[in-house]
């Protein structure tokens, strides 16, 4: 699915959302120039875009090749040099042995069977003191997806739910909030929608 849409993936309303969010993060994690990231279901990077000088090196990753291709694309055209994009998944890198300082994706969980196993995944990769910070939906009714037919992941997440999941992974210093209200056009009707941020360190 996202292969296809990968192209007229950077709407106005995304990019708009996408600096929010960074600037989200910023305001809830302490990172500093010296830091690694890793953006973990880029899409086109629209996220790590807003965090270029903010961290030495970063890695972005997602299994759709069309959504690499163009963040490829839109590396080359800004002459960005401390971006990595990468096509695969978190498998791939915790065989590689990859650590990073600050690990952070935005509305990929929701996407994921299994986010837990997932969020346990990411935090293995991440350093010591090392930062994780999430940001999805809302538990919402099912309407954000409604009008996708193919759609098989989670209506949205309970806060708590995602804190605790931090918490047994051995996560410290776990918080999180709601900080964004949306509206979502779709086929049948206007979706109103809210996200969180939930962080936590290693």
């Amino acid at each position: 699915m996202f292969d296809n849409i990968a192209k007229e993936w950077d709407s106005e309303k995304r990019i708009e959302r996408a600096k929010l969010i960074a600037n989200e993060m910023l305001e809830n994690v302490d990172i500093d120039s010296k830091s690694t990231g890793l953006e973990f279901g880029c899409g086109t990077g629209l996220i790590s875009f807003n965090l270029i000088d903010k961290l030495d090196k970063i890695t972005l990753i997602d299994t759709s090749k069309g959504m690499i291709d163009v963040l490829k694309e839109k590396i080359e055209r800004a002459d960005v040099e401390n971006m990595i994009p990468l096509q695969g998944d978190v498998d791939y890198l915790i065989k590689k042995g990859e650590k990073y300082d600050f690990i952070y994706t935005s509305m990929v969980l929701h996407h994921i069977d299994d986010a837990k196993g997932t969020i346990g995944k990411l935090i293995q990769l991440l350093n010591k003191e090392g930062l994780l910070c999430v940001v999805d939906l809302n538990t919402e009714s099912g309407s954000f997806h409604g009008d996708e037919g193919d759609f098989h992941g989670h209506n949205g997440f309970d806060q708590r739910e995602i804190q605790s999941i931090f918490t047994r992974y051995g996560l410290e210093e776990v918080a999180s909030h709601t900080f964004y209200k949306g509206i979502k056009e779709t086929k049948e009707k206007n979706v109103d929608y809210s996200l969180f941020i939930a962080r936590g360190r290693k």
